[in-house]
């Protein structure tokens, strides 16, 4: 009989979860001890396990594989009677959420650095969601994070390392350990939602596309649905075996980081339609033939153009966005009667708007869009869902977006990263801002309506977020917002975004960067940014 062992342990300092677990570089959880203290609080932070069934897997970047092991013999020595986990330790977190919803298990742990880089000198991640299938909310993150404080212990047993390549079902100390295929049931669903015989006729049709996978998570499962049940082209997917470092790569997908992609759209002859999607899979950089759509447009298009989809053909409840995300979805939720929530970044804060039935499709600028089927955001499904209403509407991207632009007006928009940036630079650049009083003055040619520190109450627990990002709001709606990103490992990242409404369709085509350059230049001044932070211009555009 395999026997358990408590082991002594001392706390580690900064075991804090941020908006998406903890993350910290490789080397930081190789020590010993580490990842077991954090995996032992989160086992004493969520209730009784005993019998319960898990969900686990990751997006396969460095120390995936050992990880899982550790947290396997963790689970059966705390009393859990079964472990999903995905084959080979590949779970995509959208597909996680699938599956706990699925198998109604008691959550499930996804290890994660999302779209950081992977490698043993780069970042890894771990987080819990909740049986709804969503991440922790701030209460269990935070009873999380107390016990880590004070954990003097954590439980193991000692025992072989399981085969998790297999599907199949083995014992361990008693606890059933369940290899399952990574992509049966997220397809599945995928298939549910949207009509795959239009999407077939789409590419039947010579329609051409191209899915960048970035060496990430959603290979798979992109060569799965889009090459296998889709029929397109072998080759359509780029990128599509997952590595541990992302082949290099950094697994973002953006402008700068999806570069191949990019140029390959944007190429005389170019793809009909192009995507890419991050490390674990909640994230999607949407391309037309020489054509970018910025995510807060991608949210609004797709809210506009739900029916089309058989998944949606009831209509929406409601369309929930993040504050720094631009107010397009605003504009079709008033089309269509529904309400739109504005919620501080960080996909917990949808949970309880989705649970509530009070919103059906929610986004965020940073790249992630999603709807009720699971509780995060979802890379693939946002690029499934563009297809569905390609398909149906027989128009390329530039010309879908621009129709959408001449009925609602466009919000011109962009986001400025100032990255790995001196947190205490960072902090003094947002203490600074947060002490300005600018209400009625003038900067520039815009006059202030009003300046704050975004605060959110959620409508359906009350639970109040403060401190959530600074906006500058002026008369003419136009605004420019600054936050401090909680994604990375190392300093800070400043993110600006700047947003002005143009309903004057003779103005649509310009570049957002000459139409925002007096905002631009404002919000530059305003909060100091190369005088406090030593940088003349930000790491990425967006």
């Amino acid at each position: 009989m395999i026997a358990t062992k408590t082991v002594v342990t001392q706390a580690f300092d900064g075991q804090k979860p941020g908006t998406s677990g903890l993350r910290k570089k490789v080397k930081v959880f190789q020590q010993p001890g580490y990842l077991e203290n954090f995996v032992q609080a989160i086992f004493d932070s969520i209730g009784d396990v005993t019998g319960k069934t898990l969900a686990l897997g990751g997006d396969g970047r460095y120390f995936n594989r050992q990880a899982i092991q550790v947290i396997l013999k963790m689970a059966a020595a705390n009393g859990f009677g079964r472990v999903m986990v995905g084959q080979g330790g590949i779970l995509s977190t959208p597909a996680a959420s699938c599956v706990i919803r699925k198998y109604r298990t008691f959550g499930g742990i996804i290890l994660s650095a999302s779209h950081n880089p992977g490698g043993p000198d780069e970042d890894f991640g771990i987080k819990y969601n909740i049986p709804a299938g969503g991440p922790a909310p701030e209460a269990v993150t935070e009873a999380i994070f107390a016990r880590s404080k004070v954990i003097t212990e954590y439980r193991i047993i000692d025992a072989a390392d399981v085969n998790i390549d297999v599907i199949g079902e083995s014992d361990l100390a008693g606890m059933v350990v369940q290899v399952i295929d990574p992509v049966a049931d997220y397809a599945a669903l995928m298939e549910s939602l949207f009509d795959f015989g239009a999407i077939r006729a789409l590419f039947a049709g010579g329609f051409c596309m191209k899915f960048d996978a970035m060496h990430a998570v959603t290979g798979p499962y992109a060569t799965a649905i889009l090459e296998g049940l889709l029929g397109a082209p072998a080759g359509t997917v780029m990128n599509g075996v997952p590595l541990e470092d992302f082949g290099h790569g950094h697994p973002d997908p953006n402008l700068v980081h999806a570069h191949d992609l990019v140029e390959a759209l944007f190429a005389k002859d170019g793809p009909d339609f192009g995507a890419a999607s991050d490390g674990d899979g909640d994230r999607n950089m949407i391309l037309g033939r020489d054509f970018y759509v910025t995510p807060s447009d991608s949210l609004a298009v797709l809210a506009a153009n739900a029916t089309l989809c058989p998944g949606y053909a009831k209509g929406l409840a409601g369309i929930a966005r993040s504050m720094p995300t631009s107010a397009a979805a605003d504009r079709v939720a008033q089309a269509l009667g529904i309400p739109c929530f504005e919620t501080p970044t960080g996909w917990k804060f949808f949970g309880t708007l989705l649970d509530a039935g009070k919103a059906t499709l929610c986004g965020e600028e940073s790249f992630g869009t999603g709807s009720d089927h699971v509780r995060e955001k979802d890379g693939l499904w946002a690029v499934l869902m563009w297809l569905n209403v390609l398909a149906k509407r027989q128009q390329p991207v530039a010309d879908i977006v621009r129709e959408h632009w001449a009925k609602y007006g466009r919000n011109v928009y962009s986001r400025h990263d100032y990255e790995g940036i001196d947190s205490a630079a960072a902090n003094g650049l947002m203490d600074h801002l947060r002490g300005l009083d600018l209400k009625g003055k003038a900067l520039g040619a815009y006059t202030v309506a009003f300046n704050d520190d975004f605060a959110y109450t959620d409508p359906v627990d009350g639970s109040l977020s403060t401190k959530q990002g600074i906006r500058i709001v002026f008369t003419d709606g136009s605004r420019v917002v600054f936050r401090l990103s909680g994604t990375g490992t190392e300093g800070a990242t400043l993110r600006v975004y700047i947003e002005q409404f143009q309903p004057d369709v003779t103005q649509h085509h310009l570049d957002p960067q000459v139409a925002l350059a007096d905002l631009i230049a404002l919000a530059r001044d305003v909060a100091q940014i190369e005088a406090r932070t030593g940088r003349k211009e930000p790491t990425v555009i967006t």
